[in-house]
């Protein structure tokens, strides 16, 4: 791949450092369930520990955009490197040493919660960095096609992330092996970036786009958009307000779903938390998978509007959610929460191009970092409010989502009519 300097090497380069964070943080999302019940935490608390990473994340990751739009992208990655592996070797060390019972559980969750905290602070600084340096060095469909592949290393990610996480549990590490072997992997990363990507002298200005939070069954990027007129774009502005209230329940009910679905698992097989995690793993990459073929394949084969994407996705993402807490048995689970990340394979790009296509190219910026706003403020509190319903009842966290998803998809029908495209 050619363009300003841009070789295939480099994008290669480029694309690892995304999907290293991608995979990195939803491997560690994947094991934390089987390690909170290890420690004896309350699952609450694991919870919150990845919501307090998303908000960290949330309010960081303008500045990093905004440092991205000018000189010292390379810097920007490698800052946000540094803030990734710094994270997995303090999160890894602790749960190390808390899993060995060297160190009490309240502790490891204190520590635990500085660990991800510094990853929500500074790993948000990459991304931005990474879209903005391909930016400048393609143009046209070049750059179109580029920044697509990198969005697309968040979702591939949340496969990858899962899969190996299990390979890497071993003696005397156990449960935190992983976390400890992607912090090595993201120095390997890190040195490439320094030795083999050239200086940041780029031939054009490109904008770093804000990112979400990267999460299990999320695409987690936002592509280059073009510069922005200097009306400013409301929140209340009627083209886009029922697009954001769509993106808002969807996207709650979508965060409340990942933050029980390892724990549902686990009681499920009444297994040990280490002996489920296999199956926890495979459960997450039904998912993901499902999800990448509805973005990837369907979306594309189907040519669906967005409302319809929204309506069918809810649906789907309904009737998976239900299936899922009620199934007794790993096949069940795994079926029922594949079917519901089918669901919101739809939903959110839907959602996305929606809120996208209802506003003018020169506010298309502003719609982009309202979305990506969206689809972050989800995983603030929705993974602690299932959490707390998964405490009352097990089943009530699938049966109030299920409800949700399966009302918005009757409103979505009954009465959402989108204004028509924008110019």
């Amino acid at each position: 791949m050619n363009g300003y300097g841009l070789s295939r090497g480099r994008f290669a380069l480029l694309f690892a450092v995304m999907l290293v964070a991608a995979s990195g943080n939803t491997a560690m999302q994947s094991l934390m369930p089987s390690i909170g019940r290890e420690l004896g935490i309350a699952d609450i608390w694991v919870a919150i520990a990845f919501s307090l990473s998303a908000v960290v994340w949330v309010c960081t990751a303008p500045h990093w955009a905004r440092r991205a739009d000018r000189r010292g992208r390379r810097a920007l990655m490698r800052l946000g490197l540094y803030g990734f592996i710094v994270s997995m070797l303090i999160c890894g060390g602790i749960l190390a040493a808390g899993l060995a019972g060297a160190v009490p559980p309240m502790v490891v969750f204190i520590v635990f919660m500085l660990g991800r905290t510094f990853y929500g602070a500074f790993g948000s600084a990459s991304p931005p960095a990474v879209q903005a340096y391909v930016a400048a060095r393609t143009e046209g469909e070049q750059r179109t096609n580029a920044l697509s592949a990198m969005a697309s290393s968040f979702g591939l990610g949340t496969i990858i992330g899962p899969a190996i996480a299990p390979l890497f549990i071993f003696y005397p590490l156990g449960l935190s092996g992983p976390l400890v072997v992607f912090a090595a992997i993201g120095v390997a990363v890190l040195l490439a970036v320094i030795f083999r990507l050239p200086d940041d002298t780029p031939r054009a200005e490109a904008r770093g786009q804000v990112m979400s939070y990267p999460s299990i069954g999320g695409t987690g990027a936002a592509l280059e958009r073009p510069t922005p007129g200097p009306m400013p774009l409301r929140w209340r502005d009627r083209r886009i307000l029922s697009w954001h209230m769509i993106g808002v329940v969807g996207g709650h009910g979508h965060a409340a779903l990942l933050g029980v679905i390892g724990f549902l698992v686990i009681d499920r097989l009444a297994l040990p938390a280490a002996d489920a995690q296999q199956w926890i793993a495979i459960v997450l990459i039904a998912g993901a998978a499902a999800s990448l073929l509805a973005q990837w394949w369907l979306i594309p084969q189907l040519g669906l509007d967005p409302r319809q994407l929204v309506m069918w996705g809810a649906l789907l993402a309904a009737g998976g959610v239900l299936l899922t807490g009620l199934a007794d048995g790993i096949y069940g689970i795994t079926l029922g929460f594949a079917l519901a990340s089918l669901g919101y394979g739809f939903f959110r790009p839907g959602f996305t191009s929606g809120a996208s296509l209802a506003v003018r190219p020169d506010e298309q910026n502003a719609v982009a970092g309202m979305v990506t706003s969206v689809n972050g403020v989800a995983f603030i509190a929705a993974p602690a409010l299932g959490i707390l319903l998964y405490g009352i009842a097990l089943p009530l966290p699938f049966l109030v989502t299920g409800a949700l998803m399966l009302g918005l998809a009757g409103w979505t029908w009954l009465f959402f009519r989108p204004s028509p495209p924008a110019a």
